[in-house]
Formats: structure tokens, sequence, C-alpha cells
């Protein structure tokens, strides 16, 4: 017997995702919840839990695709179903998606043998199917391949899901409430998926002592008696279910009315959001919110709940900024999106030029002006720390003459500029990882490249042709009878496709006191972030490894959070000695461990270094027998030459010839930079 679920009541705290969760509920069209959060929060459990609380669904009986008796799908692939069809009243069901699973799993799949031999189109439903007038929950949506997380959503938006293979099409009603849950240290959506996610809550655990304590102390009852825990909420669960059936019923009849309306779209305006879905979300909250209060229409209040539930996801303006909405922002926006007060119609004192116009009163409007002033003052202060910070480069640069005479205890720590567009380093050769746009490899999609025989299908779809050409020669054999085409299981041949792969971008940063002048320092930090940047948009792997002093850390394990690795980035100080061979050393045994984790995903090192190698005992033969032990394992490495000045010595494009990768100076970082010294050198 399946274990009873957690009550949605009996969860503690959590308000935001408590009513995103309600009002998806209510409003499928709002075009779910994607909630954001640290592991153990409970997010999976209140998800679970919702799902108890949605009215009963009418279904035809024997069809597989949940179709209404009193409103069945004309295109069911189970149907036509006739008028008073038999039904039965099931629950709603929660559907789970697995992280590993399938495109065939998530859309169904087509019987291409029967649908070529016998002329029959067998479509096995997915959990799309399965999914339709309930819910699907899609933990660690994140880590989903970023194809499957476009299907979802896509199918979330047009409420119907369709399967093609090789000119065979089927479609089917998909109308669900989309929920995700994914932790942000594990690495983020891409904005335009993060987009297309109706709503977004934050969740983290309390810090308040007495509620965890209950938190606590209902987690062990529900332990030890499910049954006898889920009974003591049984009458709250039916009160918010009976609720929640109402607002579904209320919701038709909710006025979206012109002020209402003109609040919304001057709040999205404020905040620049990108597109007209912000718009449209906004609007469907906001109803939604009116029928779960029991209004009639839509109030300030209901706008405010649904901005902030709908917009701070689409606020993001890069890959390093996190959600997040001001609420004195918002709360501004909406003042200023108020309706004006009525104009009395004469013109007297009160009239349309007088003080009662509703206009500013004599001396408002200058807090503006001073809060312009004082900005500017706090820029103003913040270039007399660049004139300090300028002043500490003649220190750095005096630390580079000692080689790190400060030792490993000094720590300075010094901000990324800008990041710009950075040139694309691949690996060579032809992987097979995971799907990404940086390096050649075998994929499930791209152009076909050839076919691979029965037995051998990889993750390609049957390929019409190759598999017609394959059981031609055979049909006479076969007895085939009229033009149909009599097939067995070794004519199936399927596409061998090339596309892109991400790969796993390594960074082993030197961090010693060599490198620790200030704008040296900003300006290779700025690089690691442009290509961490790059990373991010190609679907990469990111790891960080340091080394200053005497040693070398992991300063972040390889993740697809690329957030992460930027953060640490920023947070990274410098100073003492260059122990060159220890870094490539831990860089090594962080790619060997890796490649036992992730086999399919191929590294590229990049290594961040002026080349010199200052501590411990022939510290330079030793980064030399280091960098000959990773050009011995094969990896792609580019070298990313930080010396600067007159006199130069050449050692990184040393360490660059013994690793066996590429040598790049700093400054040909940058995608432009390449662009300009290629047309210098053709001129």
């Amino acid at each position: 017997m399946a274990l009873r679920p957690y009550p949605f009541s009996a969860v503690v705290g959590m308000p935001d995702l408590r009513l995103a969760l309600v009002l998806s509920a209510i409003s499928p069209a709002v075009g779910g919840v994607l909630v954001r959060g640290e592991k153990g929060t409970a997010k999976s459990t209140m998800v679970r839990a919702l799902a108890g609380l949605l009215p009963g669904v009418d279904v035809v009986d024997g069809c597989r695709f949940s179709c209404d008796p009193a409103d069945p799908d004309p295109a069911c692939p189970d149907g036509p179903h006739p008028d008073g069809a038999p039904g039965h009243r099931r629950p709603a069901r929660l559907v789970e998606l697995p992280v590993g699973a399938a495109e065939d799993r998530v859309v169904g799949s087509l019987d291409l043998e029967r649908a070529l031999g016998d002329g029959v189109t067998d479509f096995q439903p997915g959990l799309l199917a399965g999914a339709h007038r309930g819910l699907l929950y899609v933990d660690e949506v994140n880590l989903l391949h970023d194809h499957l997380v476009d299907t979802l959503l896509d199918a979330a938006a047009m409420g119907r899901a369709t399967i093609e293979r090789e000119g065979v099409s089927v479609s089917h009603a998909a109308r669900f409430v989309l929920i995700g849950t994914m932790n942000p240290e594990e690495g983020e959506l891409r904005p335009q998926l993060l987009d297309r996610f109706g709503l977004t809550v934050e969740v983290s655990s309390s810090r308040e002592p007495a509620e965890r304590m209950e938190i606590v102390r209902r987690r062990l009852a529900y332990e030890a008696d499910p049954e006898g825990f889920a009974g003591g909420y049984a009458d709250d669960e039916r009160r918010l279910a009976a609720d929640i059936d109402a607002a579904r019923r209320r919701l038709p009849s909710v006025r979206l009315t012109d002020d209402a309306l003109r609040q919304i779209a001057e709040v999205c305006a404020a905040f620049e959001v990108d597109g007209m879905r912000a718009d449209i979300v906004t609007a469907r909250t906001a109803v939604a919110h009116a029928a779960w209060a029991g209004r009639d229409s839509v109030t300030t209040d209901d706008v405010r709940v649904a901005a902030r539930l709908a917009l701070p996801h689409r606020r993001r303006r890069n890959p390093f900024d996190a959600p997040g909405i001001d609420s004195e922002e918002l709360e501004q926006a909406l003042r200023d999106a108020e309706p004006p007060d009525p104009v009395p119609p004469d013109d007297g004192p009160d009239g349309p030029d007088g003080p009662g116009s509703g206009g500013p009163a004599p001396g408002e409007g200058e807090d503006p002006g001073t809060g312009d002033a004082d900005r500017g003052h706090g820029d103003a202060d913040r270039g007399h720390g660049d004139a300090d910070g300028g002043h500490g480069d003649a220190d750095g640069g005096h630390g580079d003459a000692d080689g790190g005479h400060g030792g490993a205890g000094e720590r300075r720590q010094v901000g990324a500029g800008r990041p710009y567009r950075a040139r694309l380093f691949t690996v060579g050769g032809t992987g097979m990882g995971a799907r990404g746009r940086r390096s050649r490899a075998e994929t499930d999609s791209g152009r076909t490249v050839g076919v691979r025989p029965h037995g051998d299908r990889g993750s390609g779809a049957p390929h019409l042709p190759a598999t017609v050409r394959a059981a031609a020669p055979h049909q006479r054999a076969r007895g085939r009878r009229g033009p149909g085409l009599v097939l067995r299981p070794g004519d199936l041949r399927y596409a061998r496709r090339e596309g892109k792969e991400g790969n796993l971008v390594l960074f082993c940063v030197d961090a010693s006191g060599s490198m620790g002048a200030r704008a040296r320092m900003r300006e290779v930090k700025s690089a690691v972030l442009s290509l961490l940047l790059d990373a991010y948009q190609r679907r990469d792997k990111v790891g960080l490894v340091t080394f200053r002093g005497r040693e070398a850390e992991v300063a972040l394990p390889p993740t697809i959070s690329v957030d992460a690795a930027a953060a640490r980035l920023e947070s990274l100080p410098t100073g003492g000695r260059t122990p060159l061979a220890e870094g490539l050393l831990r860089a090594a045994e962080v790619l060997r461990v890796e490649a036992l984790r992730d086999p399919r995903r191929r590294p590229l090192l990049v290594v961040v270094t002026d080349g010199r190698a200052t501590s411990g005992n022939d510290a330079v033969a030793r980064s030399h027998a280091a960098a000959d032990l990773l050009a011995a394992t094969g990896v792609t490495s580019v070298v990313m030459d930080c010396e600067s000045g007159r006199m130069r010595l050449g050692l990184a494009a040393t360490l660059a010839r013994r690793l066996g990768g590429e040598h790049v100076p700093l400054g040909e970082v940058a995608a432009d930079a390449l662009a300009h010294e290629v047309k210098r050198r053709a001129a």
C-alpha cells in the first residue's frame, strides 16, 4: 500500500509557495510554477500534496488520453468518441518526470515497423498524456536537457502534444499544471526557459528556532503514523479543496478592468521586462488571485501579488543576475500606475490649474533630483576608491617584483570588470556527450551524417529511407502480397546525426602575488568571467581550481552552476608565491575523478597564469613534469598568458607547448580582439 502523502495544510511556513501552487491549480493558464530553493526545503512535499486538493475529473472509459465525456478531443488517438460515451470519475493525477527520461518517454512513441508494414498508427502515450487534466511535476528541472524542457513548456503553453516520426504525426490534448523544482546551486535555466514558466518562488529553510522545531515535530509524527497524522488534517484539506474548486468556478466571471490592466502594463514596463509574456501572465495571475479572494474584479492587491510572483525571474539582465524584485520599487510602480483623481468641472481655485488639481505641490519633485545628486556623489566616492585602487596597483606591482614576498597570508581581493564576448575554444575530434553548443559530437539531433544498422541504435531515431532500402531486396523472399512492405527487425536503420556537445571547462587560475596587481587581476577576472558566460551559453559544466602560496585548492567542483563559479571568482583572493606544479596536479586529479563520474563529457582545461613557478624546491622542473603528465592524458588545453610589461619571459608559452595546448595572450581572449589581429596581419 502506497504511503499517504503529507498533507498540504500541514506544511509550516512558505506562504508564497503555497499561494503560487494554489493559483496555478485554480488557473492552469498561468503557466505553472518554478520553485527555486536549497535542498531539504519541502519543495517536493508540497507539490505532491497539492495533487490531493484538485477536484476529480470525468474521463471516457478506456481512453488512454483522459478525454472528458462532455467534451472529448476530436483528434484523440483513441477516438473519435461518440456523444454520450460512457465514463467514470477518477482523482486528478500527479505525473512525475524523471531527470533521465528520454524524449519518447515524455511525448510518446510510434511503432515505425507497424506503420510501414501494416499501415497502422500504433502510438504509445507518454508522460504528457498521463498528465492531461492533472499535474506534471519535474524535480530538478534545470538538469533536464534543454530540448525536453522546450517540449514540456510548448505542450503546457499550447495544451497539445505532438509527436512526429518520419512523416507519421500524432497529436493529443495535454493540458496540465506544470510545476518544476530546482536547486540553483546545481545550475540555472536559460533565461528563455525561465520566461516560459508562469510564476517563480524562492524558498529557503526557516531561521526561526520555534518554526524549525515545529517542522521537525510534524515530520516525525507523520513518519511514525502517516494515516493518523493525515487524518488529523483531513478537515483542513477538505476545506482547502472546496475553496480551490469554488475559485475555479468563479474564475470565468472575474473582471479585469481597464484600470487594473493599466497598472499591470505600467508595472511591467517599469521593471523593463522583455516581451509581452510578463504582462499576460501577470494579468492571468491577478484574475486567479481575485477569484481565490472571492472578488468579482481585479484590485491593486491582486496586481501586487501577481507581480511579486510573475516578474522576479523575468528581470534577469544577464546570466549572473539573481532573480528578484524589490518591494519598494513595486510599490512605487503601483502608485505611479494608479488612475488620477477626477478633475472638478470648474476652473476655480480647485480647478485644473489650482493647488487641488492633484499635481505636485510646491517643493515636490525635488527629492528625485536630490536622490540623483546623492547617487552622483556615490559615483564620485567610487571614483575616489578607484584612485585609491590605482595606488594599490603600485603596491601590487612592487609585490610582483618580490615574487609575492607577502606570503600566503596576504590576501587581496579584486573585483572583475565587465564581461565581453569571448572567442570560442573547442575540444577536437567528435564526442558523444551531453547536448550543448561547443564541440562537435554525435547527438540525437542535428544534420544526418549516416546510418547505423539494427543493434546499434544509439540515441538516433529510425531512418526511413535507409530502412526501406534495407528491406526492399527481401520482399519477394518474404512473400509480399500487394502494395505493403514486409519488414523484419533487422531491416531497421537508425539515423546517425552530428551536432554540438557541452564540455567540462575546468579553469586553473593562478592567484599568487605575481598575478596580484589590481589592474591585471581585474583584467584576468574579466576574461575568465567572459569565458564563464560563454560556457553558460554553450551548456558546459564548469569547475575552478586556484593556486597560491604553497598549495592548490578546488574552489568549485565541476558543476553546471555557472553562477556559482562567477561568485567564487569574484571573491577570489590573491597573494603569495606561485605553486604552479600543485595547481596543475590538482587540475589533473579533478579531471580524473570527473572522467569516472561523467565519462561522456569531454574536458577543456583553461590555465590562467603568467607561467611563473616560485614555490618549493625545483619549482620550474616540477611544473614541467606536471604539464607533461597532463599532456599524456590527451586533455585539450588552453594557456591564457597573463604576463605583462616590456620584459617578458615567455614562460606561459613554454607551458602551453608542454601541455600540447593553445597559447592565448590575455588581450586576445575577446572575440573582436582576435578578429582585429587577423585583419592586422592580413594587411
